[in-house]
């Protein structure tokens, strides 16, 4: 019995899971889902939702789970991932 008041995870490294789905799969079937319900237009939600979790597998199959983050940093306006502490992207070399 008091083996049963403790969970012992197999891996530490497993990322955490909403339902079945990483927090970025869960958002890339939930935004879709959402504005077709929004705009009435659920199948087309559902499809969308369908397209997005599954190319996001797509895209993230043999990589990092940050691998998105790592993107946005290089693509994306510095103010928009939210890293405070490191440079802005552009800074191709550095003194130092």
């Amino acid at each position: 019995m008091a083996q049963d008041r403790y969970m012992i995870p197999a891996h530490l490294d497993d990322p955490e899971l909403i339902g079945l789905w990483t927090l970025d799969e869960f958002l890339a079937m939930v935004l879709p889902f959402v504005w077709g319900i929004l705009f009435q237009h659920i199948l087309i939600g559902m499809a969308l939702a369908a397209a997005g979790w599954w190319g996001l597998r797509k895209a993230k199959a043999g990589r990092a789970g940050s691998w998105f983050l790592h993107l946005a940093y290089w693509h994306l306006p510095s103010g928009f991932t939210g890293l405070q502490a490191t440079p802005p992207s552009y800074l191709r070399l550095m003194a130092g």
